[in-house]
């Protein structure tokens, strides 16, 4: 179970929230009721992206990401501008590092703005909140 420093620490800041593991989980929940979760499953996917060094696995990786997430009618369509979603599309034969930069960012704010908020106000956050509280 989550530690009561681990669940106070998450209102701080939404960094506290996604560095640490069992924070990911439980909002990771929390967006698959409000069927949005692909964003930070996307997140974490780009995550594990940037640290991929062999050119033949981040292209693997990148075809991977592109078909879940990026494409248009993908199972777990991100929320994404045209314009992004094109310059992927260019890239993904090439892909690069930063291949995904600008998505991540897109759907980290997406999350950090509207999600988060709603997470902290959210029946989940506040039981784990009083249940770490009774430890």
């Amino acid at each position: 179970m989550a530690h009561v420093d681990d669940v106070m620490a998450w209102r701080e800041s939404f960094d506290q929230l996604l560095d640490c593991k069992m924070g990911q989980l439980v909002f990771e929940n929390f967006l698959r009721t409000e069927y949005s979760d692909e964003n930070l499953l996307f997140w974490l996917a780009c995550e594990d992206y940037k640290k991929i060094t062999s050119m033949a696995e981040m292209t693997e990786a990148a075809k991977g990401i592109y078909a879940e997430f990026v494409q248009v009618d993908a199972p777990r369509q991100i929320n994404i501008d045209c314009g992004t979603r094109e310059e992927i599309s260019e890239n993904i034969s090439h892909p690069g590092p930063n291949c995904f930069d600008r998505a991540q960012r897109l759907i980290r704010g997406l999350m950090e703005n509207d999600c988060y908020p709603r997470f902290l106000k959210s029946e989940t956050y506040q039981a784990l909140l009083e249940q770490a509280a009774r430890r």
